[in-house]
This record gives structure tokens, sequence and C-alpha cells, in this order.
């Protein structure tokens, strides 16, 4: 009788864990269903950094010091994999630099803005760079309600603009986005087409392309 009991108790118990499986597979589905009816392309394939890794317990701290404890860490991971790859010492051709790829300007700037939470301007550090780029995305975020309002799609759908709007912002500057928002004229009304081609893909690779693969990994949740 004591041996039935014992198997029927691991039978149930691999039927738990089945379940929590399944359950897991499909919030990854769905997460990635939604993707894919904002942004073409979402879920291709993409291989996320060993060095990823290394700085994850970081990105989660500042993530969730400027987001709160809901922050969409997979939306940030793939923001950083999409600047500079998780490699802390790149540098482009332009200057900007380090893990979040902040221009000299822009550095000086939210060391300014926030120095408390900052100190003083290390682009180069990995830590400091993970805190600025979630701070300054909250702060765009903040200033962009405007320009995502009139994307449809319900709470879900105005999350996934509204990211896209930060992103945009972050990627070539808040007042264009703004500018797009308070005209209701379209980027290339204001900028050149390499311009305009630049900004609006970059939420497209983050968010649609590579914002899944992290979800898939069990970064967390992600904007879409």
């Amino acid at each position: 009788m004591g041996r039935a009991r014992r198997i029927e108790g691991a039978v149930a118990t691999l039927i738990v864990v089945a379940i929590m499986a399944l359950a897991g597979v499909l919030w990854v589905w769905v997460a990635e269903a939604s993707a894919a009816d904002h942004f073409p392309g979402a879920g291709k394939m993409v291989n996320i950094p060993h060095d990823a890794t290394r700085y994850r317990a970081d990105l989660t701290r500042a993530a969730r010091l400027a987001w709160g404890l809901e922050a969409p860490l997979a939306t940030f991971a793939a923001q950083i994999h999409q600047e500079s790859a998780w490699r802390e010492d790149v540098r482009s051709r332009v200057g900007a630099h380090g893990l979040a790829q902040f221009m000299p300007a822009t550095t000086r700037w939210i060391a300014g803005v926030y120095p408390r939470e900052l100190g003083a301007a290390d682009s180069g550090n990995p830590v400091w760079a993970l805190r600025a780029l979630t701070r300054y995305d909250r702060w765009i975020w903040e200033r962009v309600a405007p320009a995502s309002s009139r994307q449809a799609g319900g709470d879900a759908g105005a999350t996934c603009a509204r990211m896209a709007a930060t992103l945009r912002g972050y990627n070539g500057g808040l007042g264009w986005v703004l500018k797009e928002a308070r005209t209701g004229q379209p980027c290339e009304a204001f900028r050149s087409p390499a311009n305009c081609r630049e900004n609006l893909d970059y939420p497209r690779r983050i968010l649609g392309r590579i914002e899944p693969a992290y979800i898939r990994a069990g970064w967390g949740n992600g904007s879409c």
C-alpha cells in the first residue's frame, strides 16, 4: 500500500512539473507572438553573448532601481545587445563609448541630472553604463506618452508603442520624436532618409528581433 502511494505521489509530481514546463513554453510563445504582431521578423535566431551573463545581476539592479520590480529586463538586455553586444570597451567611430554607447555630451548630461544615483560620469564603467541606460530610458519614457498615445492595440500595444518611441528617443533624440507627435508628420519630413531608416529600425531590431531571444533565455519581461 505504501509503495502504491509513493508511486502515485511520484506520478502526481511529474504531472505538476510537466504542466509548469508547458506553461513556461506557452508564456514564451505568447510573448513572441505579441512581438510578431508589432514587428515583422520577430523571433529570428539571436545568439546571446557570454558577457551578458557577467552583467545580468547589475542590469537587474539598475533596471529595478529606475523602473521598479516589474522592469522590462529583457528589453534593456536587448538594447545593450544592440548597442555594444555587451562589450564594455567598445567605441564607435563617432565617439560613443561603453556598454550603453553614450556620447560624451550625453554622459556628462545624465550624470548631472542624476548626480546622487550616477556619481561621476564614467561611460566605460559597466555598472555606471547600465544604471545610466536604464535611467535615461525612464527619463525619455516619462516624456513620450503623447508620441505613442495614438497607437492602438490595448494596454500591451500601448506599452510596446511607448517603448518603441522611448528607444527612438534614445537612439536619435527625444526632440525629433516629440516633433513628429506634435505635428503629425513622419520622420522623413524633418530628417534625412538615412537617419530615419536607422532611427526607425532601432526599436524594430530591439523589440522585434532581440528581445524575444532574451525572454526565451529567462531574462524576464519584455515590452512587446
